[in-house]
């Protein structure tokens, strides 16, 4: 199952873990957008400083 670890700078948001088998991943405009077949889910500018980490099932996010 897709899942994909949003890391934000300390102090500017808090991380968030989405996954759904059918989450898929773009970048629109400066934007990353994790959609799935219902629409968008999360976007994220990209001035926000933000990594995206796609996590594989058998992966756990690092600390």
């Amino acid at each position: 199952m897709p899942a994909f670890l949003i890391r934000y700078p300390k102090g500017q948001g808090e991380d968030i873990l989405a996954e759904d088998s059918h989450l898929t991943l773009t970048i629109d405009h400066g934007w990353a957008v994790l959609a799935d077949p219902h629409g968008t889910c999360i976007a994220v500018p990209a001035h926000s400083g933000a990594t995206i980490t796609r996590i594989d099932q058998n992966q756990q996010p690092e600390e």
